[in-house]
Parts: C-alpha cells; sequence; structure tokens
C-alpha cells in the first residue's frame, strides 16, 4: 500500500469521517487483516477563521512538506475550502494532491451532469477553487445561489456544522436552497461543505447530491492501493 499523508483539523468532525471512510473503504478492498498507512497533521481551525490567504498558503504548504518528508507519496486535504491552497502549494512539492474537484468531476461524468449547484461557507461558494477545476477539466458549469443564502450558509456551516451540531433548521435550510438550485438549471448538488454529507441525504433531494467526502475518501483509496 502507497503511504497516504492527509491534513485534517477544519474540522475535526470531518477529519474523523475521512479516517473511517479510508480505513473501511481499504478494507472491504483487502480485508480487515490490515489497515493503509496514514500520515495526519491536524491543524486548528482557527487559521481559516482568520481568513487571511497568505497565513494560509504558508502554513499548508510547510505542512505538505513536512509530510513528504515523512515519507507520504501523496496527500489529502480533508475539508473542501482548504483546497484555496491548491494552486499554490501543489507547484513547491513533489507528490500529488488528490483535489476534491477532480473526486466531484469523475461522478458528475458518471451521472451525466453538465450543471452542478454548489452549497458550503462563503469562501467555498465565492472562491474559484472548486468551479474553475470542473470547468477547465470537466467543462461543468456550477451555480450558486443568491448574496442572502450564501451567507446563511456560512452562517450553519461555521457556527453550527464545523462545530459538530446539526440543527433541523440547518437541514430545513439546505433543503430549500436544493430545490432553488435546481430551479436554477442544476442538475446535481455538491455538498461542499465536509460536514454537510452528515446533515443531508440523497432522501433529501429530488436531483444527485455529490458527496464530497465519500468521494474524496474513495479517491484517497483507489490511490493508497494503486500500483507504484
Amino acid at each position: 500500500m502507497r503511504t497516504l499523508g492527509m491534513i485534517g483539523g477544519t474540522s475535526w468532525h470531518s477529519t474523523i469521517e475521512y479516517y473511517r471512510l479510508i480505513n473501511l473503504g481499504v478494507g472491504e478492498k483487502i480485508g480487515t487483516q490490515e489497515n493503509p498507512p496514514l500520515i495526519l497533521h491536524s491543524i486548528n481551525i482557527a487559521l481559516m477563521r482568520e481568513q487571511n490567504k497568505e497565513k494560509i498558503n504558508h502554513a499548508y504548504l510547510e505542512i505538505s512538506r513536512k509530510l513528504q518528508q515523512a515519507g507520504a507519496e501523496a496527500v489529502i486535504i480533508c475539508a473542501n475550502t482548504p483546497h484555496m491552497v491548491y494552486d499554490h502549494v501543489q507547484p513547491q512539492i513533489e507528490i500529488p494532491i488528490l483535489h476534491i474537484a477532480e473526486a466531484i468531476g469523475n461522478k458528475a461524468r458518471e451521472f451525466g451532469i453538465n450543471k452542478l449547484g454548489l452549497l458550503g461557507n462563503r469562501p467555498t461558494m465565492t472562491g474559484d477553487f472548486i468551479p474553475t477545476y470542473l470547468r477547465d477539466k470537466f467543462q461543468i458549469t456550477t451555480l450558486i445561489p443568491e448574496n442572502f443564502s450564501i451567507d446563511r450558509s456560512h452562517y450553519f456551516v461555521s457556527k453550527e456544522l464545523t462545530q459538530g451540531v446539526f440543527s433541523p433548521e440547518a437541514k430545513s435550510f439546505y433543503k430549500d436552497q436544493i430545490i432553488e438550485l435546481q430551479k436554477m438549471g442544476a442538475e446535481g448538488v455538491i455538498l461542499g461543505c465536509t460536514e454537510l454529507p452528515l446533515l443531508l441525504s440523497q432522501e433529501d433531494a429530488e436531483i444527485p447530491l455529490i458527496e464530497t467526502t465519500q468521494l474524496h475518501a474513495k479517491a484517497a483509496v483507489d490511490f493508497i492501493l494503486s500500483d507504484t
């Protein structure tokens, strides 16, 4: 098996889910008598809350280099939003970062989807790191709700979901947002906060929900078990 470096902590709830899914996925492939070699660095989520892009870029580059030096053969960032560092970090390390949008795009291709709605926190919904990747590699258009809904979504992610709170109010809000995105032409919706799949399931929507956590973890499993 290949060694995977994990950068977690944003939040630790989602990091646990990544760790669990990767171990389960490898076990399903090769049996539970073995488990994958993983190197985990869990950052302080306060780094992301500062919203200092230069500081965030520097931290993720330093951590990625340390994981590489420790023997990691690839890096997985265990959350959606920190993928904003990809363009800065990837050219400066010698091992690949498993981009979450790659997993999203591959799943969308399976569904034959060309337009995806995006839900998450404000940096994820307004940033270009997922939409640009999907557009350039998969020719997929990304749709986001209007500004008030972005603010409301950011509130639920930052004040509830990343704190381990999964309220009925949050669930009702996101179900309504899925309907609105469908009206805008979305053929599927990206659950672009790592905790959103813990709040919503496919039963909550009429169109496909792209659960980034599970898809990203599956990509990690595929890498771990791939030929060197």
